[in-house]
């Protein structure tokens, strides 16, 4: 008895606080549908009072709304995959290689991951301007190129590979290549899948640092776009609930894609 009464506590808890965090998307997007008047009239109201979609058709008007939906798919897509792999064959090999300095070297691994973002954006910025790399996309692919928590990840996930299967294909002649290659990132799906979602998200939401780096509109990422919206005596909010709610799709689409396989790499991961 006392199981269930927890049990569904527990539940009643966890759907006020899921409830409480999709409310606010949930009104953006339903926000998208009203005019400005409505928006920023006194009385609120949850549904649209009268459906509209002109903040919709409009977007493209106010800015190029579909290149830079396109320079965020593209960097999304190149800087996750860059990084899985990285990670992958990083956490492969400190997880089955026996070598001097392994430790120290997954320790500062995970010791990056302590250090604030804020403090290396300074020195960053110095260093990639004086390579001449402004406005340049490589001054947002290289510094995301390797993942201090991908690597922790993949390394967790790697201990579970049985090191039997491994010895056995090199007894058949694989190369350390084609094992990585062949055994061991198909038997980690499930912990790229979990990675490919956060990198992913982290990528296509991040807004400083493309905008200290990248200075051509025509190059400009759809996180820093989404400002053109704010004016200096009023805000669009009806393009930018529009706007914003399109530019949450390509994330939404690629969690539910891999939904599953990202509970289980997560798990896996954690009880390592």
């Amino acid at each position: 008895m006392r199981t269930r009464i927890a049990s569904g506590l527990l539940t009643a808890v966890l759907a006020i606080l899921g409830l409480a965090t999709v409310f606010p998307f949930v009104w953006m997007v339903l926000s998208a549908f009203k005019s400005n008047k409505e928006i920023n009239a006194p009385e609120q109201t949850f549904l649209p009072a009268s459906w509209t979609l002109e903040n919709f058709l409009a977007i493209e008007e106010k800015f190029d709304f579909i290149r830079l939906f396109g320079n965020s798919v593209f960097l999304a897509v190149v800087i996750t995959a860059i990084a899985i792999y990285t990670s992958a064959l990083a956490g492969f090999v400190i997880a089955k290689y026996q070598f001097r300095g392994r430790g120290l070297l997954f320790g500062f691994t995970v010791g990056t991951m302590m250090i604030p973002w804020a403090v290396t954006i300074i020195p960053r910025y110095t260093m990639f301007v004086d390579a001449g790399l402004q406005d340049n996309y490589l001054s947002l692919i290289i510094p995301a190129a390797i993942s201090g928590f991908g690597i922790f990840m993949m390394r967790q996930n790697m201990h579970a590979v049985p090191d039997e299967v491994l010895e056995a294909a090199r007894i058949d002649g694989a190369s350390e290549i084609r094992i990585f290659h062949r055994i061991v990132l198909p038997m980690s799906v499930n912990s790229i899948a979990a990675l490919a979602i956060f990198q992913f998200l982290w990528v296509w939401d991040d807004y400083l640092w493309p905008y200290l780096m990248i200075s051509d509109n025509a190059n400009q990422v759809l996180a820093v776009g989404l400002t053109t919206f704010a004016g200096q005596y009023g805000t669009d909010y009806g393009g930018l609930f529009a706007a914003t709610t399109i530019s949450v799709l390509p994330v939404i689409v690629v969690y539910i894609l891999f939904q599953r396989r990202f509970v289980a790499g997560v798990a896996s991961a954690a009880v390592k």
